[in-house]
Parts: C-alpha cells; sequence; structure tokens
C-alpha cells in the first residue's frame, strides 16, 4: 500500500466534498484542510480552491490577515481516496508561533488508527523541507488529542510547552521537529510506503 501528496484540483470536488460530509457525519472536528471547511458554511468548492492557490503568495495572505501555506491531499495508491489532508504554513507570524504552528493536518474518521497521519506527517514533513525550507517546524494538538499527540512524538516532537489556547480555551502541547533529523531517523519505516515520483 502507497501513499502520496496531491496538490487540490477541480476534478477532486466530489472527493473532497464527500471527505467534508464525512467528518459532519461522525460529528468529528475537521483539521489541516486549509480553507475547504468553508464549504460547509455554503461557500462553492471553486472559491475554496481559489482561496488556497491564493494563500500561497505572501502578500496575499497577509493582506487578509493570513499565514502562506498550501494545502495537500493525502492519497491512497490502490483505490485513489483522499484519505486525510494536510496544510504546511512556511512564514508564520506573532499569533501562529504561539499556537497553530507550521502544520495542520487530519485523517478522515474512517480511516483513522491506521497509522495513516503519521505517514501524512512524515511527507509533509518532505515538503516542509524541499519546498520551503524549514529546518523547524511547530505543530501543536489538544492535550486530550491522544491520537495527535503520538503522531507528532512518533516523528520526533519535541515537547516545548503545554499551556492553554486563549482562543478556545483548551489545554494545548506544543511541539518542535527538527525536519532532516526526522526525516532521516524515520526514512527506514516511511519511505517503503511512499510512491516516489508523487512525493516532491
Amino acid at each position: 500500500m502507497k501513499f502520496y501528496l496531491e496538490e487540490p484540483t477541480i476534478e477532486r470536488k466530489e472527493d473532497v466534498i464527500d471527505y467534508l460530509n464525512e467528518h459532519v457525519k461522525y460529528n468529528s472536528n475537521i483539521n489541516g484542510t486549509g480553507s475547504f471547511d468553508k464549504i460547509l458554511d455554503g461557500f462553492t468548492y471553486e472559491e475554496c480552491l481559489d482561496r488556497i492557490k491564493k494563500l500561497t503568495n505572501r502578500e496575499y495572505a497577509k493582506s487578509i490577515n493570513r499565514c502562506p501555506g498550501k494545502t495537500f491531499f493525502l492519497v491512497r495508491e490502490e483505490d485513489n481516496k483522499i484519505v486525510g489532508m494536510i496544510n504546511i504554513r512556511y512564514d508564520l507570524n506573532e499569533e501562529m508561533l504561539k499556537f497553530g504552528g507550521h502544520i495542520g493536518y487530519g485523517i478522515r474518521p474512517t480511516e483513522r488508527r491506521k497509522g495513516y497521519n503519521k505517514i501524512n506527517l512524515y511527507l509533509g514533513l518532505h515538503k516542509a523541507y524541499e519546498e520551503f525550507n524549514l529546518d523547524k517546524v511547530m505543530i501543536d494538538c489538544s492535550a486530550t488529542n491522544i491520537g495527535s499527540d503520538n503522531t507528532i512524538k512518533s516523528l520526533g516532537g519535541i515537547l516545548e510547552r503545554s499551556e492553554v489556547d486563549p482562543s478556545d480555551d483548551t489545554l494545548t502541547n506544543v511541539y518542535w521537529i527538527n525536519v532532516k533529523e526526522s526525516l532521516e531517523k524515520y526514512k527506514d519505516i516511511y519511505e517503503p510506503l511512499i510512491k516516489k515520483e508523487k512525493t516532491y
């Protein structure tokens, strides 16, 4: 079984809507989708796709008080299914350096507990290092989100602090990952699971 990251396209419209609706069906939090979750607020897929593309531009992102970044789909090769998403922000403002960080990610509810988010994060670290020249990345998660907490630690996350995020009053664990060290340390585990030509 192989996985790869794919950039959003108009051709994935129905797949993304299905992905979001699955979260609604299972009453699950939605993370790592960039702006696609705004579809649930009434925006069209086309509007969200346009916004996501614009957010790769530093000037545009800063003009709307956002951090520039890119969103990717985690695709399982054998059935061409979007099993997760990941958003990589490569120029953090002061607010995102407190809470939020460089990477947000998620796996659809019916595909969880299979180790897919570790693959998702590993691929995201590749992007962070090779496309955005990030040597270290900050990732945070709710202290009660054991799955995400374990994912971050399993890819070399070092806990910087546990602090209440004032935006939602949630106790949040803030981690840093040395990207190059992590990619080297865990390559034997995750490289066999990656479809190479789609990774970079």
